[in-house]
């Protein structure tokens, strides 16, 4: 195990109406006033935005609302978000949304704080130095931005979109219902769950030794967004099973089954170009990206990913052949996802052939040497391969 410094300063409001206690526990934290940052209307028909600014108005706490917030949060909306809580001299963010709404008020928050260009954060060019206070009220189990160290924008005019990890994104408050869940649509609440699964599995396919305290947390996080998915789907009123998937959603990202070793993200940042190209959702994304990626290196380690068939799948694991083990583990992910209602090829998804190579060519670069990835480090000629994998 590596060494590691782990620290998640969130405090979790969780359980039912736990959006009626917003006004409460800003006061405590001295807010003055606070900007309530949304995406659609849903949240508007569904008298979700009036509990949060009743909640604020009985704890005396002024506010003012931005919505339209879309998948994949566009920088073209930060900027109006920057001015408004600039010109209103608001010192809290509120996010009422899923993790694209969070994400999008932390790249306010950052930006209202800077003299310069928010995008300079995405771009490499600055780092963030301070930030307004922010927090969420989470209506999707998915990108776990409700407590994470990321942030992910696209930036409109060139399609490209990029993430920037820094301990300033980490929300001071979630506060998590899970019965807001319930009204999504099945296909949102599976691509959740997909995002939820590749955030756990991105740390697990280390290279990282003597790490099995972490690896048995995460194999059992996992099985248990696969079993709480498989009823949320279709019964997405049930409420244990939406209460796993959000719990998942917090654990799977702020590094909870993370910790102590080298995680990969090779899989994130390709699928990062789909959703910027063909503005897809992110979990709908990574079911595509995510088994292929997993086909293309299961032989730099067949033993890691013969105990993740093992423990997460149940696969039996052939001691004489453990590449069919590590195969059939593949095969089943496979098969959860399809059964849940995800793509998992680049035609099902929508996405064009001929776009391949600009695709891998336009991944970002996380190593110093060029390649892309933690765990295997990918050329573009590897990306374009696994792509090609994907692309049945």
């Amino acid at each position: 195990m590596l060494n590691f410094t782990h620290c998640v300063p969130t405090k979790f409001v969780f359980g039912r109406g736990a959006e009626n206690e917003v006004g409460k526990y800003l006061r405590e934290l001295g807010v003055k006033k606070a900007l309530i940052h949304y995406g659609g209307g849903s949240a508007v028909r569904s008298g979700l935005i009036a509990r949060v600014e009743q909640s604020l108005d009985a704890a005396g706490i002024a506010h003012v609302a931005l919505g339209g917030v879309q998948p994949n949060p566009r920088d073209t909306l930060v900027y109006k978000g920057i001015e408004l809580a600039r010109r209103e001299g608001v010192d809290f963010i509120l996010a009422v949304g899923g993790g694209s709404v969070i994400d999008s008020s932390k790249a306010i928050a950052h930006g209202t704080c800077y003299d310069g260009d928010f995008w300079d954060f995405f771009c490499g060019k600055a780092k963030p130095g301070t930030t307004l206070a922010f927090g969420a009220v989470l209506t999707m189990s998915a990108a776990g931005s409700e407590s994470s160290n990321s942030c992910v924008i696209t930036q409109e005019s060139t399609k490209t979109k990029r993430g920037l990890r820094t301990e300033l994104n980490r929300c001071r408050l979630a506060f998590m219902n899970p019965e807001l869940p319930m009204t999504l649509p099945p296909y949102q609440i599976a691509c959740g769950a997909t995002d939820i699964l590749a955030h756990m599995m991105e740390r697990y396919f280390t290279s990282t030794e003597a790490v099995d305290l972490i690896d048995r947390m995460g194999e059992g996080a996992m099985k248990a967004v696969i079993d709480a998915a498989r009823v949320a789907v279709k019964h997405p009123d049930d409420y244990d099973a939406q209460a796993q998937l959000m719990w998942a959603s917090t654990v799977a990202h702020n590094d909870t089954v993370g910790v102590g070793r080298v995680q990969d993200w090779g899989s994130h940042q390709i699928e990062h170009e789909l959703s910027a190209l063909y503005d897809v959702a992110h979990g709908a994304g990574l079911a595509v990206v995510f088994p292929a990626w997993m086909r293309y290196h299961m032989h730099r380690d067949v033993a890691r990913f013969a105990q993740f068939a093992v423990r997460v799948y149940g696969c039996d694991m052939d001691f004489m052949h453990p590449e069919n083990t590590a195969l059939r583990g593949i095969e089943a992910h496979e098969r959860f996802l399809t059964d849940i209602g995800m793509p998992i090829t680049l035609k099902a998804l929508g996405a064009k052939t001929e776009d391949i190579p600009a695709l891998a060519a336009k991944t970002k670069k996380t190593n110093p040497d060029g390649t892309t990835g933690g765990t295997f480090h990918m050329t573009v000629q590897d990306i374009e391969a696994i792509l090609r994998i994907a692309d049945r």
